[in-house]
């Protein structure tokens, strides 16, 4: 067996020589954007290995070319940093766990081609912005390796079959598989997450992130499903009887302007709610703050509003 190393940027690649192609076998080093090229000693890089990016801590994006055929198992598994991948747009072979613990993952972009990709993924904007955080979600949210499908993800078909996995998953009750968790021993006797109220509201926090990646990503989202998903953040949001749609905003995306924005644009920050809003900001977020006083200030108010209209008629 004829093995190689090629230097990158900050690191080395490893790889196996086949007759006719090349298999990458490992990676060490410290970069945080790595493009595989499509060509290792004249050959096609054709495979990405078991476990060859495993554990790769620094990398943050990694660009595989149209070449790579398959991605065997546990490729890209516990890559804390990975935010984006960017792959062939085409049927691949893949392996079991290739993103598993990819927590930070944001992005999974399709390219035709040579797969290079002339922009940063954070540029990229419109449809194809929506559908590469859809399939990043199939990998991590979803929990649904049947939908990664490079080829077919933005489908209707495909954004169909997504919709109803998020739609089952947002069906469950929230304190389903609590009692099978305590009894298979899997959190240690005693701890929060053996407390049932601890567990719902992670299962809430859950749904809440769910349903705002599809609302803030709504390509092909049919009208009462949407209506569906809103009505779940509006009813655990600020000032009901459970607030975890604004506990994920403020403690999760504490100064990301466009989910303050999502949440002043759909109802879940209002004039109810609004002072008690600031006041969970405290000291803390001065800017989105300032933002939302703003914002509401360039508003009529809710009852304004109402007034205006009973003149009118």
């Amino acid at each position: 067996m004829q093995t190689g190393e090629m230097e990158t940027a900050h690191g080395i690649l490893q790889y196996e020589i086949r007759e006719d192609s090349i298999i990458l076998t490992g990676y060490r080093g410290r970069d945080i954007t790595l493009a595989v090229p499509e060509r290792i000693e004249e050959k096609p890089v054709t495979v990405v290995g078991k476990k060859t990016f495993l554990g790769a801590k620094e990398l943050q994006q990694v660009n595989l070319p149209g070449s790579v055929t398959e991605i065997q198992d546990w490729a890209f598994a516990c890559c804390s940093a990975l935010r984006a991948l960017i792959l062939p747009r085409k049927t691949l072979v893949v392996g079991q766990g290739i993103l598993k613990d990819c927590f930070r993952l944001q992005q999974i972009l399709t390219v035709s081609g040579e797969g290079i990709l002339s922009v940063a993924p954070d540029d990229i904007t419109g449809p194809e912005a929506e559908i590469s955080r859809l399939l990043a979600a199939v990998m991590g949210s979803l929990d649904a390796f049947y939908l990664f499908e490079p080829l077919a993800a933005g489908s209707q078909s495909w954004l169909e079959q997504w919709d109803a996995r998020m739609q089952s998953l947002m069906a469950q009750a929230d304190e389903e598989g609590f009692s099978k968790m305590l009894l298979c021993g899997e959190e240690d006797y005693g701890s929060k997450e053996n407390n049932l109220d601890y567990y719902i509201e992670q299962r809430r926090r859950f749904k809440v992130r769910l349903a705002m990646l599809r609302l803030m990503n709504d390509i092909g989202l049919a009208p009462d499903t949407k209506e569906e998903l809103l009505s779940y953040l509006r009813a655990h949001t600020k000032g009901e009887s459970s607030e975890e749609t604004w506990k994920v905003v403020l403690e999760e995306y504490g100064d990301e302007r466009a989910y303050y924005q999502f949440l002043l644009d759909n109802g879940c920050i209002h004039d109810g709610n609004f002072s008690a809003v600031l006041e969970d900001m405290g000291e803390h977020h001065t800017e989105m703050k300032a933002f939302l006083m703003n914002a509401r200030s360039a508003q009529p108010k809710m009852e304004d509003a109402f007034a205006a209209l009973a003149f009118d008629l």
